[in-house]
């Protein structure tokens, strides 16, 4: 491992998995969250920096322009306006207070929240994905992060999307070209170094 492998700096970040996301899921709910929370433990006890990002908006959503076709697809009083609900972090896995949350109101991760100067202010060079859901804020957020030159790993199983084969199709064909794509299992191993 060479100084520069040694030197770097991952963060989990755990996107979109709010109570109003989760709520949609169904049956997968439960494995899906148990994965998810599996890779947060494995973050914790390795001093990986856990990172939740959630969309949310003020009260009437003055932020979702009407131009914006994935923000109209919310919809108006979905429950990601802060107080409601649906805008919390899902409790399966809720955040420790030394972990940060970040909002925005845009796809991206990165669009809209300080989410780039958190990780530069801390030397975080690294980011490990997972989210709901994998052709929105996992697509969006892997182009960004590659944009900004940061060092970008996903995890195939730790994501999720309404579409089985668009997962699929991102997973294994799309994101390669960014970012490596593991298993939370092969991740966790690989921290535990």
């Amino acid at each position: 491992m060479s100084r520069a492998e040694r030197m770097a700096q991952d963060a989990l970040l755990v996107m979109d998995v709010q109570r109003g996301i989760v709520d949609r899921l169904g049956d997968h709910a439960p494995r899906y969250l148990a994965r998810v929370r599996g890779a947060i433990e494995a973050a914790h006890a390795s001093e990986v920096p856990v990172i939740y990002v959630v969309i949310g908006f003020r009260p009437g959503q003055p932020e979702a322009s009407a131009r914006n076709k994935f923000l109209r697809g919310l919809g108006g009083g979905v429950g990601f306006t802060d107080g409601e609900p649906g805008a919390g972090i899902h409790p399966d896995i809720a955040p420790r207070p030394t972990d940060l949350v970040v909002r925005r109101a845009r796809v991206s991760a990165f669009a809209g929240s300080d989410l780039d100067l958190l990780l530069r202010s801390r030397e975080i060079d690294g980011l490990v994905l997972s989210g709901i859901s994998t052709s929105g804020v996992v697509l969006s957020t892997t182009r960004h992060a590659s944009d900004l030159d940061y060092r970008i790993t996903v995890l195939a199983d730790g994501c999720l999307d309404a579409d089985a084969e668009v997962h699929r199709v991102l997973t294994e064909k799309v994101f390669p070209r960014q970012a490596d794509v593991v298993t939370i299992d092969e991740w966790v191993r690989a921290i535990g170094r």
